[in-house]
């Protein structure tokens, strides 16, 4: 069975005013490579956009990576979990990867959930989630609270996307 660390990118804006990953998306990579050391993974796919114009996440989080020499796979283009989740389903496929091990933060966790069981598990792949104990503040509760009232919308929107796309 071929496995893969997932990782959806999350970033803030510095003072700067250039985005960043965030504390907890780097503790997100370091959890990763946590896994990485003791589970023998195929790739790693860091997923994530470029807010701004700033280098996007998922570059961010790929240069951060510090764990065992495997596959280092890039998706720039996700802006939102849904969009994590179904423009990783083509990247995962092409590798022959029939497990995904899905890296997120707590309270991340549901609308993670949400969405890559359903995209991953109807094209074939098993997805596990791993919560990473990092820092989260209200900010991030709020943003979940806020973001579930769009979830249906988001994966039907995830779903045409991938309807395109072969098996």
């Amino acid at each position: 069975m071929r496995t893969a660390i997932v990782i959806p990118g999350h970033s803030r804006r510095g003072r700067d005013g250039v985005y960043r990953i965030s504390a907890a998306c780097l503790g997100l990579v370091r959890e990763a490579e946590r896994i990485a050391e003791l589970t023998p993974v195929d790739a790693v796919v860091f997923s994530g956009w470029a807010r701004a114009g700033g280098p996007p996440e998922a570059v961010q989080m790929r240069s951060a990576w510090r764990g065992p020499d495997t596959e280092l796979v890039v998706e720039p283009s996700a802006s939102v979990t849904a969009e994590n989740a179904s423009r990783t389903v083509p990247l995962l496929v092409e590798r022959g990867i029939s497990r995904a091990v899905v890296v997120c933060a707590p309270f991340h966790v549901y609308r993670t959930r949400f969405f890559f069981s359903r995209l991953y598990e109807a094209r074939g792949i098993e997805a596990e989630f791993h919560v990473a104990q990092v820092a989260t503040d209200f900010r991030a509760l709020a943003w979940e609270l806020a973001a579930a009232a769009v979830c249906r919308r988001q994966l039907r929107a995830a779903r045409a996307e991938l309807a395109g796309v072969g098996p």
